[in-house]
């Protein structure tokens, strides 16, 4: 019984780090390392994590700095992130590749929010699908003669105050996000 509400909670955390990472990827108008969390480099023919391939620093506001650890790769990693799609325009001068994050228009900053908010209704559709899971799994319990009517009762309660925990977390960061979107 109680091993239900663990493991739902555990299902819900990784929810929440999986959209923390997804907000993570959304730009502000600020440089951050994070922006290149998606970009694969094609390294000796395998896609690896730019984080495995360089040094990625944020020496300014507006600028990121990545220095592949292998200067043969630097045309590589460059490559990525262009092909990533970010919109930056990432320079380099042999060794090293400067990104510059351009100030966000009031219109991107808007659809940016709009993605932000569209990444918090996906997380909220995993936490609900999450609980569905385990009250299922409650059911069965009672089903089973497991637990009795008055546990599923109470268990489902407590799945349903763990569900509008993780709900809250969710809206929290968006608003957070949102913050950082809209400041200039």
């Amino acid at each position: 019984m109680a091993d239900v509400i663990k493991e739902t909670k555990s299902k819900m955390n990784k929810t929440i780090e999986s959209f923390s990472r997804d907000l993570a990827g959304i730009r502000t108008g600020h440089a951050n390392a994070n922006l290149l969390d998606r970009v694969n480099v094609e390294y000796y023919g395998v896609p690896t994590p730019i984080q495995q391939l360089a040094g990625i620093s944020v020496p300014e506001a507006r600028l990121l700095v990545v220095q592949p650890y292998d200067k043969s790769s630097v045309e590589d990693v460059l490559k990525a992130i262009n092909a990533a799609n970010l919109g930056v325009n990432p320079t380099s001068d042999g060794t090293v590749i400067r990104i510059t994050v351009p100030a966000l228009t009031e219109e991107r900053r808007k659809e940016l929010v709009k993605e932000a908010k569209k990444e918090a209704e996906n997380a909220k559709v995993a936490i609900r699908n999450v609980r569905r899971d385990s009250n299922e799994d409650l059911k069965k319990q009672e089903k089973n003669g497991d637990i009795s009517e008055d546990d599923l009762r109470t268990q489902t309660d407590k799945v349903q105050e763990v569900t509008d925990d993780f709900i809250k977390q969710i809206d929290d960061l968006t608003t957070e996000k949102e913050k950082d979107i809209l400041e200039i």
